[in-house]
């Protein structure tokens, strides 16, 4: 007790004496980093004033008493700390942040909690990579009734208790992921009644079966083993907006709180669709629910009934396997502004509706909200009108890497009649902003291919054997802002573009052309890429007209004449980027160089070329002049010998 009692009146005498020379006071914020500094200890003469103390990155093995009564967030992480003493943290009244992640503390597990007890104030802690078992991180977390985040990535978890946060029910963060967990006992999360973000990814969890969470606005179960969601219907308010169920092994869209305010939802990496038709999964979902839940309702469609309420705008079901597009089931979602369908099994999208009871037609579906949809590399051959025309909202479409064929622009004044076309009629998306067909082995573009569209990005990359009619961008010149057709091996006679007084990006890369299309002069292009052709020059006055606007251009891969490089002066003048002109060459008569050798000194380059023109050009003149004088002579000759064989014959 007395040695205690010396110990404080010390370090009281240690601070007023500080005070007192340096009349500082203890309200100034000071920090102080040791970070990766090879430390085998903690240092000695550390300032008593710090706030903040970063000793990560070291050789720790032992940690001792810390006289630091200021201190609010140390970070001990990444060393090789396995023994805290039991004293270790008396002196920190004012800690708040501890980062004791990648150590070793599942060794002396007794000592090591106890120090930890110790600490009242605390509200973050990090404990991630040590190691720790089911047991260890019970005794952690005893005393931490003031705990607001706990993270506890990479340890060796394998269930969680009801007892394990039983002293710290003020959590509002936890993260678990990385772990062994496969089973959570009932009452382990529900007491955390401010618990708002809950990371359990990559664990072996497989089932949720009720799911009773209402206070979590946050919930990762991704990297799992997890075959079904689902939580009881009932009245209550449930506050989750993002659930991801990512990287799971999902046969059945889960069936969420009836009551919630969901927004964004994972679900690709499943197996959602394996079941071939939409109306087997349902059911499927349906008889699944009624059987934990025990209902013995038979009729009722607790999966829809739950969707039709969700005001989600984002859900991600990429790398699933889709057969057929679920219709009924995604179009319930009223609020839905971007879905992510890219990666499935999805040959074709056909209107397959249910007809309705009373008329017996089709039901009127549509995708009200609909903005973004990602259909890319699904085999699509294809889409059926009718879905095209419940998309009133859609301005970005990706089809890459599908075999849909535009449709003549003939087929579009019929196209609500056959509705058998195997084609797209693109002219029906009014709103259509961006689309991406590259790596559809498109055949035609036919004329006004994407009339009454509003395009302002189109990419048509990789259809090596695609003609392109003169006239298929007919009716979105005005609005084009950019445009993408490389490695279509097209020629200069394939490529004829009309004016576009809005393009701002061109790529034309990869193609086989020799010359740049006129058209592009009234184009205040910003970027341009011209790699990999067979330009030997650029037309001058072009380039000269694109200067104006030009920010960037990539010329690397042609086959440039050094000598008739007027227009790549221009572009230097101009200081347009030229991101690969050290990777761009140029020939000339003594070979070849690159673009950057030849700027540096353009009139060397090209001086023997001109001396060898100038000299061809003086041995022609000699030439011509001695063919001149020898025939002068000969003519001079042949005349007086004729005038002497007529004296003679008189």
């Amino acid at each position: 007790m007395v040695r205690h009692m010396f110990s404080n009146l010390l370090l009281l005498w240690s601070i007023s004496h500080d005070l007192y020379i340096t009349g500082l006071t203890y309200h100034e914020p000071k920090e102080r980093s040791w970070n990766n500094q090879n430390l085998h200890s903690v240092p000695l003469d550390l300032d008593v004033r710090l706030r903040r103390l970063d000793l990560s990155n070291n050789f720790i093995r032992q940690l001792h008493t810390l006289a630091l009564p200021y201190l609010e967030q140390l970070d001990l992480s990444s060393n090789q700390l396995d023994l805290i003493s039991e004293g270790a943290f008396e002196n920190l009244a004012r800690l708040e942040e501890l980062n004791l992640s990648r150590n070793a503390l599942n060794n002396d597990v007794g000592s090591n909690g106890k120090a930890l007890r110790s600490i009242r104030g605390l509200k973050s802690l990090d404990i991630s990579m040590n190691g720790l078992s089911d047991d260890a991180v019970e005794l952690y977390l005893r005393n931490k009734s003031s705990l607001d985040q706990l993270k506890m990535t990479g340890n060796a978890l394998t269930r969680l208790s009801h007892n394990l946060f039983k002293e710290s029910k003020g959590l509002r963060a936890i993260t678990i992921d990385d772990n062994q967990i496969s089973v959570i006992e009932q009452g382990t999360f529900e007491p955390l009644s401010q618990l708002e973000m809950l990371n359990l990814a990559k664990n072996n969890l497989a089932h949720i079966c009720d799911f009773k969470l209402h206070q979590v606005k946050y919930l990762n179960l991704s990297r799992n083993s997890v075959e079904f969601f689902v939580t009881r219907e009932d009245d209550q308010l449930y506050k989750l907006e993002t659930l991801d169920l990512s990287h799971n092994k999902l046969l059945y869209f889960p069936i969420v709180p009836k009551i919630n305010g969901l927004r964004y939802l994972h679900l690709q990496n499943n197996m959602i669709g394996a079941l071939n038709s939409e109306a087997a999964m349902v059911s499927e979902a349906n008889a699944l629910y009624r059987d934990i839940t025990r209902e013995k309702t038979v009729t009722k469609n607790n999966l829809h009934s739950v969707w039709r309420l969700m005001p989600l705008i984002y859900i991600d079901l990429s790398y699933n396997h889709f057969r057929s597009f679920p219709l009924e089931t995604l179009s319930r979602l009223l609020s839905l502004e971007t879905l992510n369908f890219s990666f499935n099994c999805l040959q074709n999208i056909t209107w397959n509706i249910r007809n309705d009871s009373e008329s017996g037609h089709h039901r009127q579906l549509f995708f009200p909200s609909l903005k973004y949809l990602d259909l890319q590399s699904n085999g699509l051959g294809y889409i059926s009108p009718l879905f095209l025309k419940a998309l009133p909202q859609i301005q970005t479409l990706n089809l890459q890497d599908n075999s849909v064929q535009p449709c003549d622009s003939t087929d579009q004044s019929t196209q609500q009649i056959d509705l058998n076309t195997s084609c797209v009629v693109f002219g029906q998306l009014r709103t259509l902003k961006h689309l991406n067909l590259k790596e559809n082995n498109i055949k035609m573009l036919h004329p006004n291919t994407f009339l009454n569209t509003s395009l302002v990005s189109l990419n048509l990359a990789r259809n090596p054997h695609m003609v392109m009619h003169g006239d298929a961008l007919e009716g979105v010149q005005e609005t084009l802002e950019s445009l993408i057709i490389s490695e279509n091996s097209m020629t200069r006679s394939d490529l004829s573009l009309p004016c576009m007084p809005a393009l701002t990006q061109l790529n034309i890369s990869n193609n086989h052309l020799d010359e740049m299309p006129s058209s592009l002069s009234c184009s205040p292009l910003r970027e341009i890429d011209i790699r990999n052709n067979h330009f030997a020059s650029l037309n001058h006055s072009l380039i000269l007209a694109l200067s104006l606007h030009l920010n960037l251009m990539y010329i690397s891969g042609n086959y440039f004449n050094c000598c008739d490089s007027k227009w790549l002066i221009i572009l230097h003048e101009a200081m347009i980027k030229l991101p690969d002109v050290s990777d761009a060459v140029c020939f000339a008569s003594d070979g070849n160089i690159t673009m950057s050798g030849y700027l540096k000194n353009p009139s060397v380059n090209c001086l023997f070329h001109t001396k060898a023109q100038e000299i061809h050009f003086g041995t022609m003149i000699i030439i011509i002049l001695f063919v001149a004088v020898i025939s002068t002579v000969f003519i001079i000759i042949t005349r007086k010998v004729c005038c002497r064989q007529r004296s003679f014959i008189v």
